[in-house]
């Protein structure tokens, strides 16, 4: 039955009778409930998100003194987060908060000034006040008697900040209370925001999300103390605490879930398309004229334009340190098993990293400045190299990758990773001893190697990076270059090259790798020359693949019957790390969100052309030559949008004319031709002619079948003047665009989703943003 707003003893009793802890209220309201409240009687589940709102209103005017009122605002709290997923996942509803409730509840009076807010406004701004309510959620200033109590509205939320760090420099003292309240309005607060959840994947960046929007805009006058007190509460987290093992068994700590919900929180209102707007240059400098001294106006968004302006070097080394630690942390190895904590929201914080650098190019130069970025490096490929073989862990795969894609634009990343790799994270790679440059390769080679299926899409933006680095290679470790031309062997098989359209070009970034070692980098590279020497058949085979239909057939009749392309047996890899386990598949049942597919590589980035002072020029995409028959187009998404082959035949049908009548696509004559000509196997043959017979001669004249005197030979070798003229050095660099913006927004709310369990905040309502699956 209807009930009516003014009954004040039935509303009462949802909030203001005892307190029940936000698991409580998730078994003791079902679904099935909320459901049927909100098809049979409208009004009443309108009445009650009305008055739990309104109740948070009173709280956050009041300030929340005594114990009875800070009972009823975590109560109303947590209702409203169980029943907002049901309120979005209806169409009819979604508008319901962003109208206004004429009259109800405030005497039936028709003032329209104040009540005239919509309802969500009225909601974020009372969290946002109830955030920085001293005593309740923040530490108060003064020896409070009731009647000295702080006026809420007066107060200066800036001295409130949660955590030292960017522009704070005070730490209060922890308060688990204060703590666990907090905790209780972020998860409201990302309730809020998910509405974005409901509503399919689009590419059009003007759908921005209302709740977002509205928090993070200069309506909300705790916006930037705000994002410092997420900011500073995830950087400033130490999950080791004071190093005692087992710490974490003994003393349940407070502050984890906090700093998980505002990582969340905080990469929610990120939520941004830098690619529409006009982000800072390289420099800092906007592409505007000299004449506009004035800072260019940030984005509408606070949050993205707080984080886009952060410029100390101190901030900068306080965020940096925090999140390598936080992403160290999985990676760390006691003795003692379990005996440290372990974080769970790495990815999270990969979201939040790339952000950093995608939002303030400072930050960016400040990570590659110093040798510090391979603090993010190596877990990154602890991360990659681990979640390989498992389904459910695609995204984190593609997040990892992007953000090395972006790193290696820079020239500052290749060079940093010419440091010795001395730390011994446990890591089912084989042993090694060289750079991080090697760890790099090595851990691609196995992932290239041994990931599954639907890590393909993926094969083009790993050799990317490698290329974008290779200039800068002072001397790769044998493993590494082993590993180099064991998938040069592999992708330049002839069923690997006709059986999709797209395949030769990882041949193309692999030539290209060696091409610019040899020429810029030959002196230290000796354990590569010997690698490609020892394999010279390969670069043979390619430059005579032969390119009649018979012969075409024929390669394809050879695909190996085993689904793995690439697989070694006979390998010198030798024994793993010590310490270290193997990448395991997805436990059967786990839950595994979808993803849209993302750019093609040609997409993704955009060339440029290191020029002799070492300045960048972007290069036209008309100017550079066009790799052979047009890149790829951006893969289409469809319900499973990493489909394991490497073609897509649906997209290829349409842009082929070589298409055959079944509307296949397959490989002919003058398809083969139009690349195999440009294959850049100059410089290489070059090499082989002069050094070939050289070491034949020594390998004869002194019965040699040593390797480390051919080497020592080589280590003296020169090939000045012999090679052709070093071409330029082209990097492709990431370029935003809403493809990724896309892709990123999906992923991101998909580990939302999975991560909070407990309570299920979202588990079985109706989402749209992706489908979730079971491995």
């Amino acid at each position: 039955q209807p009930v009516e707003a003014t009954d004040d003893a039935f509303w009462d009793q949802f909030w203001a009778d005892t307190a029940t802890s936000v698991q409580d209220v998730f078994a003791l309201v079902p679904a099935a409930e909320i459901r049927a409240v909100r098809e049979e009687s409208p009004s009443n589940l309108a009445t009650l998100c009305y008055k739990a709102v309104e109740k948070l209103v009173q709280g956050a005017e009041s300030g929340c003194h005594t114990e009875k009122e800070r009972q009823i605002v975590l109560n109303c709290c947590r209702l409203l987060t169980r029943i907002l997923p049901y309120i979005f996942e209806d169409p009819d509803w979604r508008g319901f908060f962003w109208s206004t409730v004429p009259g109800a509840g405030r005497g039936g009076g028709d003032e329209d000034d104040e009540n005239a807010r919509p309802l969500a406004e009225s909601l974020l701004l009372a969290v946002a006040d109830l955030l920085f309510c001293p005593d309740f959620t923040v530490q108060s200033h003064r020896r409070s008697t009731v009647d000295t109590a702080e006026d809420i509205h007066s107060i200066d939320s800036c001295e409130y900040i949660w955590e030292a760090g960017v522009g704070f420099a005070h730490s209060p003292q922890p308060n688990y209370i204060h703590d666990l309240n907090r905790t209780e309005l972020l998860k409201l607060l990302l309730t809020c925001f998910s509405e974005a959840m409901y509503l399919p994947p689009s590419s059009d960046s003007s759908n921005a999300n209302p709740w977002v929007q509205f928090f993070c805009s200069t309506e909300n006058r705790h916006a930037l103390p705000l994002f410092t007190s997420l900011l500073n509460v995830v950087c400033a987290y130490d999950p080791v605490g004071y190093g005692i093992p087992y710490n974490h068994l003994l003393f349940s700590d407070y502050r984890e879930p906090l700093v998980e919900e505002a990582a969340q929180v905080l990469i929610v209102t990120l939520d941004y398309d830098s690619s529409t707007s006009s982000s800072p240059t390289v420099d800092g400098t906007t592409t505007g004229t000299a004449m506009d001294d004035v800072d260019p106006p940030g984005p509408d968004n606070l949050f993205v334009n707080y984080l886009s302006r952060i410029h100390r070097e101190e901030d900068f080394q306080f965020i940096l340190k925090g999140v390598a630690r936080l992403l160290s942390n999985p990676l760390v190895q006691t003795y003692l098993p379990n005996s440290a904590k372990k974080i769970q929201f790495h990815q999270e914080l990969l979201v939040l990293f790339w952000k950093l650098c995608d939002f303030n190019k400072k930050f960016l130069f400040f990570v590659l400045k110093s040798s510090d970025v391979l603090d993010i490096l190596v877990p990154i490929l602890y991360f990659l190299n681990d979640a390989r073989a498992d389904q459910s862990r695609v995204g984190l795969m593609h997040i990892g990758v992007f953000i090395l894609l972006l790193l290696s634009g820079e020239r500052n990343f290749g060079v940093r990773l010419n440091k010795p790799y001395s730390v011994r994270v446990p890591m089912d790679i084989p042993v090694f001893t060289g750079t991080h440059a090697d760890l790099l390769i090595i851990v691609f080679h196995k992932i290239i190697t041994s990931g599954h299926q639907r890590l393909q899409p993926l094969f083009d933006c790993l050799l990317t990076i490698v290329v974008n680095v290779s200039p800068y290679l002072k001397s790769l470790s044998m493993v590494a270059a082993n590993k180099l031309l064991h998938l040069l062997e592999a992708f330049s098989t002839t069923w690997f090259l006709f059986s999709a359209v797209q395949n030769h070009h990882l041949v193309f970034f692999l030539l290209e790798v060696f091409n610019n070692i040899i020429q810029y980098q030959f002196d230290g590279n000796s354990n590569l020359v010997y690698a490609v020497i020892r394999k010279r058949n390969v670069f043979h085979q390619l430059a005579n693949l032969p390119t009649d239909s018979q012969s075409i057939q024929k390669g394809l009749q050879r695909k190996k019957k085993t689904p793995e392309p690439i697989s070694r047996t006979n390998s010198q890899d030798g024994v793993s790390m010590e310490g270290s386990r193997p990448a395991a598949p997805a436990e059967p049942g786990t839950l595994k969100t979808s993803l849209v597919a993302t750019p093609g590589i040609d997409k993704l980035t955009e060339k440029s052309q290191v020029s002799e002072d070492g300045t960048m020029r972007s290069l036209e995409p008309e100017s550079s030559q066009p790799p052979p028959e047009g890149n790829p187009p951006s893969a289409v998404s469809d319900g499973e949008p990493w489909s394991g082959e490497a073609s897509h035949p649906r997209r290829d049908r349409r842009r082929l004319s070589s298409a055959s009548s079944s509307g296949q696509w397959a490989p002919t004559p003058d398809w083969v031709m139009s690349w195999k000509s440009k294959l850049p196997l100059q410089t290489i043959m070059r090499l082989l002619q002069v050094l070939v017979p050289q070491v034949e001669k020594i390998c004869i004249d002194k019965g040699l079948t040593d390797e480390s005197e051919i080497l020592k030979f080589l280590q003296h070798g020169t090939l000045v003047g012999l090679l052709p003229v070093p071409h330029p050095i082209l990097i492709r660099k990431y370029q935003a665009n809403s493809g990724t913006a896309m892709w990123f927004r999906t992923y991101m709310w998909g580990v939302i989703y999975l991560r909070n369990v407990d309570p299920p905040i979202w588990y079985d309502t109706d989402v749209k943003l992706f489908e979730i699956q079971r491995v």
